[in-house]
């Protein structure tokens, strides 16, 4: 097909209803970029024999190299088709346009793939045939069924399971069938977890209603009894339309090959086929209708060969057939095999090659059959007969939606979902909804991240055709002589033949098309575009719009950050590796679009209203960042040059994060260590451009504690386990505190509903400032007081059911954690966190965070601190418990054993004093003059206490835990074993793959352990092995692997005896914590300097 031009692609723009909007999505190596590769051949971009292995959309160097997909790519193609509305009217060509985008498979760029998914209406989901459903491939799937997209599943790499796994078309047939079944039980899992979510909201509906009439029939009088009875008569028939659950049909959201969302394929040979296709060549053949083969050939039907009648399984009467899709199908796809490769051989047969052809009508040219390549006779054939990119691209147009239709589908519950749903204009909601394209709508895009351009890339400054202006062809002529005849002038003191060579060297150097050859390089200015789709409207190039933040709601329009209006300098059409310039662009399209550095940090909404506006910028990344390292420029005069890198690197990735840390290290943070390289390589060579050294990587941990046999004897005897007394050195302030462990099952769900928490805190601080009547505050507030926008809403009463039945299921002591519900004062640190603040006072002194219906007067109510002297009103015990609150978030944000956040660790306060200072003659609470200094004492106090009530336990070290799949054959498993188990790591499962000699293991490893774990695993096994590292968290289920207290020392007579006093065995637990203590500069406890004085034996720091 000849190069479409871009007038051509920005014409049908316009035309709606021929737009498709899809992404490619897929586990890594599944053939993501091949395929796309067979779609971009059919526009002439490239060659059609260079198609797969080209990776056109791979324009990063180290993407080649590596050979995966690094960030995702846009590209706009032009397909047509043949289509004809009845069978008796002659077929109409149909032009479409279809955005495609290709998103990375590895796990550390999931991220991207979360970016692509919200831009488009539909995905393209492939999976390996020979490896099947792997853990990416859940991801992408679950990120479709977040989107609301419509998913079309290729099986791709069928190639695999003829030349290495040699199956035959019957075996082929089962494996695929066990591959589709897989896929749909995903979705399955999908929908009854979305089933089981709606049917508790229902019955939340129910119960709220009969509580409401249960309140309205005890505060009814006889005077209004009428008005209760239509009132009640209301009720019942509200609640008679909400008693009948209404059941969801999941029959659309599986993968069934005879809906046609289901296409066989091989990427690299370059065919592909769905069932219409063999029914639409069957049809005359058999005399069966299209429709009825469409339904048959695939299933468990057979053909009878003497009636020509397809039977069902109960009707063989033991006559051993095979199914229609081995026998029509599969055979002849084996047959093309045998005859041009001999299925792995490497030896076709040319008079089976030649059958072939004459059978099928085609008619290869000469040169091609007289290839000694058998792959490109293989090649041909199969794009003459069955090509991939028309498999793809008819059942894309047929299958998915187009942007109107999408839009109607998809964004009701979008904008439901989001930020302040209910203060969305109408006019604007109607706009997005019904696709409204017109100039005079309001304007609503969407730019899911910022992508770094360099400027010599730009259309604007790229020369047209590569062809040069008189005058600048005039202008390099003048600037090569002036260089010839200074080299001259320079050589002409040496001799002759020094001379000739000179010259000789400037001539060969001297090219018209460069015009500064022998200078120093220009600078190449990063410039950032934005990756974009638009909703409704239309935006064109000098417009004016507002650029939403990601916090923004429409019900705090004007809270800081304010939403700032940009000016748009340049509209892009996404052609891969170019852009073209555009002037409009209508809704529905996925573009570039220039103007917004300094507006949009990575992700935003652009609107052309801020009053009733939406906030579409709600989404979940699929990896957050977890490995940090600190980066300092070799030469320091560099420093500058880092910074501004570093900023520009965190907008245009999004998931890097760039932070300061107290000790002014500049920390990067990654999502892994191959998006480590990624970003310290485009610092090096695009951002900063000057040469950066990393420290080593800083990993995560936590700090929890747990009820040993082991633990050492309570501190203090007289007081129970964990129970500590806290005075202020002024003896003013006295705090008796209890820490003890969460169960486990309590500490797991707050870390599951650490967004919910926030949302919840969010809520009583708006709760709190409409009660005190501060509106002016609400629209002034900062980000952290808005509810965020990274989950659902999450109830009170929801969220107290979920943690009730968490300890129900710990089996929790109810002496202990009976009420504690209802006393919970705070989550930590930074308020969200799995540890709680629980109120276990006599006097109550703290508001309840989780209690359902708080009296309106707690403050007023609540009582004083034990001391009679509280005359003042200048000290009230709501700033004592602000300042205890504080204190608990600082213990559980810097544990005792290295300063890492705490998990698990629960605070009951027993009992507080505050009493008057012993100089105080007037003998009140604390003076306004002495409230500063008792203030920082009550909030040391407080954290101390907690730190101390910690030790009081046996501490333990919670490591960062990676999920490791590899896929290994038999040759190799004793060597991945070895590099995982020398990594401290643990195997949890190894199954076969059915059909195959391949071995899925499933293992945890630390994070710390990990780095340089992908390469060793490839070097032990010749490349015949790579991992798939995936963040498992930080789970208190796996503390097996590092269940050693950091301070143990032997101290029974047993162990004294068996190990000594040095205790022989390693402590890996106090290596690891005093590794995190000597890189915060924190006192590292028996670390010796000087092992042997009298020989001056120096050790290294």
């Amino acid at each position: 097909m000849p190069v479409v031009g871009p007038e051509k692609l920005v014409e049908l723009q316009h035309q709606h209803d021929c737009i498709r909007n899809i992404c490619i999505l897929a586990h890594v190596d599944h053939g993501k970029t091949s395929l796309t590769d067979a779609l971009i051949a059919t526009n002439g971009i490239i060659s059609p024999r260079l198609a797969g292995k080209i990776r056109y959309l791979d324009s990063r160097p180290d993407e080649q190299l590596r050979g995966i997909t690094m960030e995702s790519s846009a590209i706009s193609l032009y397909f047509s088709m043949l289509h004809r509305k009845s069978p008796e009217e002659t077929p109409a060509e149909q032009e479409h346009l279809i955005n495609l985008i290709d998103s990375p498979g590895h796990i550390d760029f999931s991220s991207e793939v979360s970016v692509a998914s919200r831009l488009c209406d539909g995905a393209v989901v492939l999976v390996d045939a020979v490896e099947g459903v792997q853990s990416q491939t859940v991801t992408v799937l679950r990120q479709t069924w977040i989107e609301h997209l419509r998913p079309l599943l290729v099986i791709n790499k069928i190639d695999r399971l003829i030349t290495e796994l040699k199956m035959s078309p019957g075996e082929a047939y089962t494996h695929l069938s066990k591959i589709l079944e897989q896929v749909n039980a995903v979705m399955g899992t999908f929908f009854q977890g979305e089933r089981m979510e709606q049917d508790l909201k229902w019955r939340e509906r129910i119960e709220h209603r009969v509580a409401e009439a249960k309140n309205q029939q005890q505060n009814g009088s006889a005077e209004d009894e009428s008005n209760d009875m239509a009132s009640n008569g209301n009720s019942q028939h509200d609640e008679g339309s909400t008693v009948d659950f209404e059941e969801t049909d999941d029959e659309n959201i599986y993968f069934a090959p005879e809906k046609n969302n289901v296409i066989f394929s091989s990427a690299l040979d370059g065919w592909g086929f769905t069932i219409k296709q063999f029914a639409a060549l069957y049809e005359k053949k058999l005399g069966i209708k299209r429709s009825v083969l469409e339904k048959v050939l695939w299933g468990d039907f057979y053909l009878d060969p003497k009636t020509k009648r397809v039977l069902g399984k109960k009707h063989l009467k033991g006559r051993n057939l095979k199914p229609m899709f081995v026998q029509l199908v599969l055979e002849n796809i084996w047959a093309v095999y045998e005859a041009t490769v001999g299925r792995g051989s490497g030896k076709g047969d040319p008079s089976l090659t030649q059958k072939i052809l004459n059978s099928l009508s085609i008619t290869l040219p000469g040169h091609v059959l007289r290839s000694k390549d058998p792959r490109s006779i293989l090649t041909s054939l199969f794009t003459a007969w069955l090509p991939l990119s028309t498999a793809i691209l008819v059942s894309v147009v047929q299958y998915l939606p187009s942007p109107p239709a999408a839009q109607a589908a998809r964004l009701p519950s979008i904008l439901q979902a989001s930020p302040g749903a209910e203060f969305i204009d109408g006019r604007l909601r109607e706009a997005m909804v019904e696709f409204k394209s017109d100039k005079d709508q309001p304007v609503v895009a969407f730019v899911s991240k910022m992508v770094a351009v360099p400027e010599s890339q730009l259309p604007e400054k790229r020369r047209r055709g590569g062809a040069l202006t008189a005058e600048e062809a005039r202008e390099a002529g003048r600037r090569k002589r002036a260089e010839i005849a200074r080299a001259q002038a320079l050589a002409s003191s040496g001799t002759d033949s020094e001379q000739v060579d000179s010259v000789t060297a400037t001539l060969s150097s001297a090219t018209i098309g460069d015009g500064s050859a022998n200078e120093e390089p220009d600078e190449d200015p990063e410039h950032l575009i934005g990756f974009a789709r638009i909703y409704s409207g239309t935006l064109s190039v000098g417009d004016e719009i507002y650029a939403l933040p990601p916090k923004f709601s429409p019900a705090y329009p004007h809270a800081s950050p304010e939403p700032s209006k940009a000016t748009i300098t340049g509209l892009y059409l996404m052609m891969g590796r170019s852009l073209e310039l555009l002037n409009t662009v209508p809704a529905g399209v996925v573009f570039g679009i220039a103007g917004l550095e300094g507006h949009v940090l990575k992700s935003g909404t652009l609107c052309s209203q801020v009053s009733g506006g939406v906030n579409l910028a709600g989404v979940n990344l699929g990896s957050q960042p977890i490995v940090r390292v600190a980066l300092e420029p070799v030469n320091p005069g560099d420093l500058d040059k880092m910074i501004t890198g570093m900023k520009l690197l965190v907008q245009s990735d999004p998931c890097a994060e760039y932070e300061v840390l107290e000790s002014g290290e500049h920390v990067i943070a990654t999502a892994g260590e191959l998006h480590l390289e990624r970003c310290l390589k485009d610092l090096r060579e695009r951002f900063a451009k000057c040469e950066i050294q990393a420290g080593e990587p800083i990993v995560p941990y936590r700090e929890t504690i747990v009820s040993a046999v082991e633990m050492a004897p309570s501190k203090n005897k007289d007081l129970p386990r964990g129970t500590v007394m806290g005075v202020t050195a002024s003896k003013q302030f006295m705090i008796r505190l209890n820490v003890r462990p969460l169960p486990e099952e309590v500490t797991d769900y707050l870390g599951k509903n650490a967004n919910g928490i926030r949302k919840l805190h969010s809520q009583v601080k708006v709760n709190e400032e409409v009660e005190e009547g501060t509106e002016e505050t609400e629209q002034q507030g900062t980000s952290a007081d808005r509810p965020s926008v990274e989950s659902r809403p999450v109830s009170l009463s929801e969220f107290r059911r979920g943690l009730k039945q968490a300890f129900i299921e710990a089996k929790a002591d109810q002496s202990i954690w009976g009420d504690v519900l209802d006393r919970i004062v705070a989550f930590g640190p930074r308020r969200v966190g799995p540890n709680m603040l629980v109120d276990a006072t006599q006097g109550g002194y703290f508001r309840r965070f989780l209690r359902e219906h708080e009296q309106s007067d707690a403050h007023s109510t609540s009582q004083q601190p034990s001391d009679s002297n509280n005359s003042s009103s200048s000290f009230l015990p709501d700033n004592i418990s602000d300042k205890i609150t504080y204190g608990f978030q600082l213990a559980t944000a810097q544990g005792p054993l290295c300063h890492e956040p705490m998990q698990g660790v629960a605070v009951f306060l027993e009992e507080v004093t505050l009493s008057s200072s012993s100089s105080d003659s007037s003998g009140g609470t604390p003076q306004m003059e002495n409230q500063g200094a008792l203030t920082g004492e009550i909030i040391k106090t407080v954290r101390d206490s907690i730190r101390q009530g910690f030790l009081d336990w046996s501490p333990r070290l919670l490591l960062a835990m990676y999920s490791c799949e590899i896929q290994a054959s038999t040759e190799v498993l004793g060597r991945v074993y070895g590099v995982i188990t020398r990594r401290r790591g643990r195997i949890l499962s190894e199954s076969l793959q059915e059909g195959t000699q391949l071995f899925s293991i499933l293992s945890i490893l630390p994070v710390a352990e990990s780095f340089g774990f992908s390469d060793e695993i490839r070097k032990r096994t010749s490349g015949a092995a790579s991992p798939q590292l995936i963040f498992e968290g930080f789970d208190s289920r796996q503390v097996d692997i590092l269940d050693q207290d950091p301070f143990w020392v032997p101290f029974t007579d047993e162990e004294l005896e068996d190990l000594g006093e040095l205790a022989d065995r390693e402590n890996v637990a106090k290596k690891y914590m005093d590794r995190v203590r000597s890189r915060k500069g924190l006192f590292v406890t028996g670390r010796k300097l000087v092992e042997r004085a009298e020989k001056q034996k120096t050790l290294k720091r």
